[in-house]
């Protein structure tokens, strides 16, 4: 079985290449959303989610990271900041319960066994789903996807303005990825080039070794606006979102038998997507966009 690397959610990997950034400057279809900065409908508008009665509730405590920039961070005054924290208040909130949560930040590595041994009431952190996980916790409806994207070099000679134009061209992908089985599954057309690491794939990449490049929506925004690209690439059509490849989305995490807290969080996140304060959050954070 061919193993991948964790491609949309790798926590150090993510984390290394968004803070370089910021030095230099701050089977499911595939489908394609405009491109102007704004999220995907994860909540059907007609569907309502009932609110549970949390008034017995004493506390809910989140828990969170702070390596896991832009979603989970702390800022210059050594305070917890990102998408996940005030998306965490945003649903405190909408609950009625604000007096009542808290965020407290812990090392990647402990925030499961600090769930089951309810230190916590809820992770929100960037864990990806998995079987495994499913067997020993519950997770809310996803509330952001994460797609992956083409980026194109802007002198290469590619003619159109959608996928079918990367026939026969070159496209860098990092080798054992999601991205990399994605690719080679829904473009079969393309002429895929592996690299080593995401590095080496972007700097071929503003060199036209390769043509263009297929990899994780998020860190690809971010370079083609920073001057690491030496303004070299564009984004070009996408976004793509694949469960099969790319997983279910961010979630929240929690343990299997807190059946109400898990529902009051689904209807907090529907109500905030429906009102547009997720959308607010998210061009917080994603100025450029994601898809």
């Amino acid at each position: 079985m061919v193993q991948f690397k964790r491609a949309s959610l790798n926590l150090k990997g993510l984390c290394s290449f968004w803070l370089c950034l910021v030095a230099f400057f701050c089977p499911l279809s595939l489908f394609a959303q405009q491109a102007a900065p704004s999220l995907p409908l994860l909540f059907d508008s007609r569907e309502r989610l009932a609110k549970p009665d949390l008034s017995s509730l004493v506390r809910l405590r989140f828990l969170t990271t702070i390596d896991f920039p832009p979603f989970n961070f702390t800022d210059q005054n050594g305070k917890l900041a990102g998408f996940n924290i005030d998306l965490a208040r945003e649903i405190c909130n909408e609950l009625e319960i604000a007096s009542k949560c808290q965020i407290q930040a812990l090392p990647f590595v402990d925030l499961n066994a600090a769930l089951a041994a309810s230190q916590g009431d809820a992770v929100i952190a960037g864990i990806a789903v998995s079987e495994e996980l499913r067997r020993q916790f519950a997770f809310s409806r996803p509330y952001l996807m994460l797609p992956a994207r083409f980026v194109r070099n802007l002198k290469a000679p590619i003619k159109g303005e959608d996928a079918s134009a990367l026939a026969d061209h070159s496209v860098g992908v990092v080798k054992t990825t999601a991205h990399e089985a994605m690719l080679s599954a829904y473009f079969p057309k393309v002429k895929v080039v592996p690299f080593d690491s995401k590095d080496a794939l972007l700097v071929a990449l503003r060199e036209g070794k390769v043509e263009a490049a297929f990899a994780d929506s998020l860190q690809l925004s971010f370079w083609v606006s920073s001057q690491a690209s030496a303004k070299c690439c564009a984004l070009f059509d996408g976004p793509y979102l694949s469960e099969q490849f790319l997983g279910e989305g961010m979630t929240i995490m929690l343990r299997q038998k807190d059946d109400v807290l898990t529902a009051a969080l689904d209807h907090a996140l529907a109500a905030l997507s429906r009102s547009g304060r997720l959308q607010e959050i998210y061009l917080r954070y994603f100025p450029y966009g994601l898809y």
